[in-house]
């Protein structure tokens, strides 16, 4: 009989080591290698078993229309792109206490509501706290089953009795496989585990969400193999201390990556936000320099936000540049070209950024709007309140043309926005809405003079030719 060996893994990165490491040399971190021991590997006996299944010519698979099992938030069906998929696997990730339990329960509710049989696992409470919280949420519906248990042999066998056709475990960090001798949480234990649901949901054709935990990084704890074991990756996010919260897909085998759903924490559970724009500029301060509205689109749906700049002398060596909501990196772009080809003075000054509401943006649409909120700051001149900035800038000053201009213009049209700077080459070929004015921008050094109200220009405006010449 073959002896059984043990190997040091980290339970951040899951290195895999032959002995003890005080650091990680994968992901550097202290004290994260834990003693697991390895199964010997069993003899084969040299004779190969019958398939279960043959190959098919692809040409002769039949193509049917895609279900979907509906929700009745609008705002989750959208960023699982449609609906939920049967047979699927769904992993959704969040800090501790942002909501995941809550959210998971109510679309139990809802979709046990709808005619579904849902079964409820739950490693980290007993059936009675489960049914406590269910009281507080007002879940209370005949085809919902709840189960406290975080055997993986057990959780197959009562799926026997049940016949679920949607199961959600809370959490996966819970849930153990007696075969293995690590303890429950475990790299290995989670891979083993995350493994034998996706077999469950595949053979059974039963959809799986499961909830992860995430590290002090951010990253949700585990390897990351375990992204790619599922079939989708949702992201729970938002402070604990703030009401709204946001759901991203960040994998998605059956529907685009790019999608957000926007809630808000009540007293009595979630509640989707139909129009999120109006929420993040309800707050908006009349008046106050350092802000501009950019109108972004996150997957098929456009969303208007609030840039915030703070620019200020510094009292160090070396000035501060700091991001919440955008990319640091890009601040950093933007501030080097308005000082290049604007004039600004900006190398003795403080700058951070932010975008209200905790929102963030990837998309180079939004620099129009971050260089303005902070020329705004900088010259202490406020832009006008019925102001909208879309737009791309590049590296000699240009703003460049942006995708889905119709969806954006529009958008500010329902919030009552009248005027919007565009970049000029995405003006011709559609009619703006009636009452909105599109003011076509060519450089940053324009569209600052237009939005500031300032006649004096420090850097003489670069020449654009036309490539077609």
């Amino acid at each position: 009989m073959a002896k059984a060996k043990t190997v040091f893994v980290c339970q951040e990165c899951g290195y895999e080591s032959p002995k003890w490491m005080g650091r990680c040399p994968g992901c550097q971190n202290w004290n994260t290698l834990v003693e697991e021991t390895i199964r010997p590997a069993v003899p084969s006996s040299g004779l190969s078993a019958a398939p279960a299944s043959k190959p098919s010519r692809l040409s002769e698979v039949l193509l049917e229309e895609e279900p979907r099992i509906k929700t009745e938030m609008a705002e989750l069906n959208r960023v699982l792109g449609g609906g939920v998929v049967p047979a699927s696997l769904t992993l959704v990730g969040g800090d501790p206490g942002i909501g995941k339990s809550t959210l998971l329960l109510q679309t139990s509710d809802q979709l046990a509501r709808g005619g579904h049989k849902v079964l409820y696992i739950s490693g980290e409470e007993s059936v009675r706290q489960t049914k406590m919280r269910a009281t507080r949420l007002g879940v209370s519906s005949d085809a919902l089953y709840v189960l406290a248990e975080t055997d993986i042999r057990q959780i197959e066998g009562h799926l026997e009795s049940v016949q679920p056709e949607i199961m959600i475990i809370d959490s996966i960090q819970t849930i153990y496989n007696s075969d293995l001798s690590s303890a429950p949480g475990s790299i290995s234990q989670v891979k083993e585990c995350t493994a034998y649901l996706l077999r469950l949901a595949k053979q059974r054709g039963i959809a799986i969400f499961i909830v992860g935990h995430v590290t002090k990084n951010g990253a949700l704890a585990g390897p990351r193999t375990l992204e790619h074991m599922v079939d989708t990756v949702l992201y729970f996010e938002g402070e604990r201390h703030h009401t709204f919260r946001i759901l991203r897909a960040v994998k998605n085998r059956f529907g685009s990556t790019n999608e957000m759903g926007v809630f808000e924490m009540k007293e009595g559970g979630l509640a989707e936000v139909a129009n999120p724009s109006e929420i993040f500029l309800q707050e908006r301060a009349k008046g106050a320099a350092g802000s501009a509205i950019a109108a972004s689109i996150e997957g098929t749906r456009p969303l208007l936000v609030e840039v915030q700049a703070l620019v200020t002398p510094t009292s160090f060596g070396n000035p501060r540049h700091m991001a919440a909501g955008l990319d640091n990196h890009r601040m950093s772009l933007l501030m080097a070209v308005l000082e290049k080809r604007v004039g600004l003075l900006l190398q003795n000054q403080d700058a951070y950024i932010n975008v209200a509401g905790g929102v963030k943006l990837d998309e180079p649409a939004v620099d129009l709007a971050s260089a303005i909120s902070i020329a705004s700051s900088f010259n202490n001149s406020p832009t006008k309140v019925t102001d909208v900035f879309i737009g791309e800038v590049g590296l000699t000053g240009e703003v460049r043309r942006v995708s889905r201009i119709e969806q954006r213009v529009n958008e500010a049209y329902k919030l009552g926005f009248t005027r919007v700077f565009v970049p000029q080459k995405n003006l011709g070929g559609w009619t703006p809405p009636d009452g909105v004015s599109l003011i076509g921008i060519e450089s940053l050094s324009q569209a600052i003079r237009l939005a500031l109200g300032s006649e004096k220009e420090t850097m003489p405006e670069p020449e654009f030719y036309p490539t077609d010449l």
